[in-house]
């Protein structure tokens, strides 16, 4: 029967294969070791907490080997994991308790003051700490793993029943929460194998946070259904991450374009022994071209992906060749993905044309939890997600992103994408970050304001950023003003959070 549980079947398979480095510690773990230590998680689950298929737990932690025991243990036990943003306060932590309407709250130590006043805020039958000394009133996790027991920790479960629920970062009202059943963690897993041409002996980092689609997307799922080995960083050091490829050999690697920038910027980018890596690839965000070609100045293949929370990270995939040959392309989709690119009434737009880019596949969510409207608005009739992206498609069948449809502008009656206005600014080479927003205007409907953050102080004029861009784009997208800023708002996974920029220009014009 086809469910989730990645980790046995591997497990199974190649148990004495090492499985997972912890990269603070050098600990090693077995693909046996870990199915074990998710096992009894399952069983503390349903026998020591009385939790039943369905039931959800809450898990706030950082990058550790326990979350990935909690996470694992979904995958056995029939109960609904729901991993919960670091950086989230606790009034925004209730809203979750009270909308996935969990039983338990497994935390991380780093978070009990959080933890403390969310207390105030909502009640659960279960709070359960991983880290000594816990909250009064709470339970040491090591506690419920200590009690005695043979019962089988698994449980039947069907392919469309849910492992998780993923909440979106909520940059537009409420988040909402992504089921992702059974069948979308195992396909995301097998096709991602198959269209990235994954191997055994690949080793891979996680360094962004594993409580996002990314975390457990890339590489997690992925590599241990191939049988491969992760390196585990508890968060993001520049120099760790340099360290580590080359002490550990690493082969693939993943992160957000700001993360690459990170690393680019390293003194360790010179001098790192890369011979190892086969290839780098980028989510998360459009990949500037600047990085793409500094990084394949250092000999390294680069390619750009792309995906969301609803439909799988990895939902494209290309060649090493084709990532030289279309530098700057998502590629083309994944096996068994269906890609179409529509106009606002819902028809497919001519090769070249810029469209919204709807995705169907068996790695697609089953839909938003609690939200049958927000779910219907998304998934049609026929099984197309509506992405809310906005792509083009070349004659050879690769895609690129144009931009998210919200931030479209329309100025005196043209469509124009910031994500492309953004990609220009930033191979200027005073302009380190840029954002562009839509603000309203008089006689042209919208026009554009460029966000940027300099390079050098002190920053470029803007006649000279208006010039430059002059020279690439047409007149009509050449922002109308320029503000430099220290940095951009972002969210965890690199997204620039548009409407902080929105108000800030708002509070600046009423100014």
């Amino acid at each position: 029967m086809l469910h989730g549980d990645v980790l046995g079947e591997r497990a199974r398979l190649t148990p004495d294969k090492v499985a997972l480095v912890v990269a603070a510690t050098g600990d090693r773990l077995t693909y046996r070791r870990l199915d074990e230590r998710a096992s009894a998680c399952a069983r503390a689950w349903r026998h020591a907490l009385g939790l039943s298929n369905g039931d959800r737990i809450g898990l706030l932690a950082l990058n550790r080997v326990e979350f990935l025991d909690q996470f694992f243990a979904a995958g056995k036990s029939g109960i609904v994991v729901v991993p919960i943003g670091t950086r989230l306060t606790a009034h925004e932590i209730a809203y979750i308790v009270r909308d996935s309407g969990m039983r338990a709250l497994v935390y991380d130590g780093a978070f009990a003051s959080v933890v403390r006043e969310l207390q105030t805020l909502v009640e659960l039958e279960h709070w359960l700490a991983l880290d000594a000394p816990a909250l009064p009133g709470h339970v040491r996790f090591s506690d419920l793993l200590s009690r005695p027991t043979t019962h089988d920790p698994r449980a039947t479960v069907s392919p469309e029943d849910p492992y998780c629920l993923l909440y979106t970062s909520g940059t537009t009202g409420k988040p909402k929460g992504v089921v992702f059943p059974h069948r979308m963690i195992a396909w995301n897993a097998y096709n991602t194998v198959m269209s990235w041409q994954l191997r055994d002996t690949d080793v891979a980092q996680i360094f962004t946070p594993l409580y996002h689609s990314g975390g457990v997307g890339v590489f997690l799922l992925p590599l241990f259904a191939a049988g491969g080995t992760l390196v585990l960083h508890a968060g993001f050091d520049t120099g760790e991450i340099w360290r580590t490829i080359e002490g550990e050999r690493c082969t693939v690697v993943f992160g957000v374009p700001s993360i690459f920038k990170l690393l680019m910027e390293d003194p360790a980018f010179a001098t790192t022994d890369l011979s190892s890596v086969r290839w780098l690839i980028s989510g998360g965000a459009p990949l500037p071209l600047y990085l793409i070609e500094a990084y394949q100045a250092r000999g390294l293949v680069f390619k750009q992906g792309y995906g969301l929370t609803e439909v799988g990270v990895n939902c494209f995939a290309m060649t090493v060749e084709q990532s030289v040959a279309k530098k700057g392309s998502i590629g083309t989709p994944m096996m068994f993905t269906e890609a179409r690119l529509v106009d606002a009434d819902g028809r497919d737009v001519p090769t070249g044309e810029v469209g919204e880019l709807l995705l169907k596949g068996p790695h697609v969510c089953s839909g938003y939890w609690n939200n049958p409207e927000a779910t219907a608005a998304a998934l049609d009739r026929d099984g197309f997600f509506h992405t809310g992206d906005l792509a083009r498609r070349d004659g050879d069948g690769f895609f690129t992103i144009a931009g998210r449809k919200k931030d479209m502008l329309i100025s005196g009656g043209v469509n124009v994408y910031p994500a492309e206005i953004e990609g220009e600014l930033l191979l200027h080479p005073s302009v380190k970050d840029a954002a562009v927003i839509g603000v309203p205007h008089p006689t042209w409907g919208e026009v554009g304001v460029a966000f940027v953050v300099a390079r050098f102080s002190p920053p470029p004029a803007p006649d000279e950023l208006a010039a430059f861009l002059a020279a690439r784009l047409a007149k009509y997208k050449t922002p109308k003003e320029f503000i430099f800023v220290d940095s951009l708002p972002r969210t965890a996974y690199g997204k620039v959070v548009k409407g902080e920029l929105a108000a800030t220009y708002r509070n600046k014009a009423g100014g």
